[in-house]
């Protein structure tokens, strides 16, 4: 391949990249608006400044456009998991900041409702699944609950994940204080059980 074409090939890729990320921030502010369950691609197209079709170029979809979202989300639990070192070792921690992240999540919940829907391996679902499976270690290894090393542990860990998901739902939508229950309580709680020998 010459210079000049390889040059062009390279500026082409920075373009789409660049492009890509002008969409996903549209993308975020219509979901901050509207919310990511009501995203369409013609409001992201709009708030980004294409045309509706440029936007099919990189997302198929609303699904796909949620799930990147998401995976984003995903990435950015992950991140703060592994960079917070105060209380590492710790469920209740890690299950804190687990939580707070995802009650201010709207893409989160909008890709379970896209996931249960889509066809299965698309790339789009391939990228959340490895940003989950990326998050779910950091929160592992954050909680002390790595390393992972058989599917009993594993399971563990998804459940210990699955009730942080509850927990920030029950939290967001006020009824932990119809329950008469806090989420610091509830996160001890869950520490305990996982530290009371009942894990692993």
């Amino acid at each position: 391949m010459s210079e000049a074409l390889t040059r062009r090939v390279e500026r082409r890729t920075r373009q789409r990249a660049t492009n890509r990320a002008a969409i996903l921030e549209a993308a975020r502010r219509v979901a901050a608006k509207e919310g990511a369950g009501n995203l369409s691609l013609r409001a992201v197209a709009a708030e980004a400044g294409y045309a509706p079709a440029s936007v099919y170029e990189y997302f198929q979809n609303r699904a796909e456009l949620v799930l990147a979202l998401a995976s984003e989300e995903l990435a950015q639990i992950a991140r703060e998991l592994r960079e917070k070192r105060q209380g590492h070792g710790s469920i209740e921690a890690a299950g804190a900041i687990v939580v707070r992240a995802l009650r201010g999540s709207g893409a989160l919940p909008a890709a379970m409702a896209a996931l249960s829907g889509s066809v299965a391996g698309s790339e789009a679902e391939r990228l959340f699944n490895g940003k989950l499976i990326a998050a779910l270690t950091a929160f592992a290894e954050a909680a002390g609950l790595a390393p992972v090393t058989d599917r009993r542990r594993q399971a563990g860990v998804v459940l210990a994940a699955s009730c942080l998901v509850g927990l920030s739902l029950l939290g967001r939508a006020g009824r932990l204080a119809a329950l008469s229950q806090d989420e610091q309580t509830l996160l001890a709680e869950l520490s305990s059980f996982f530290s009371g020998g009942k894990f692993g």
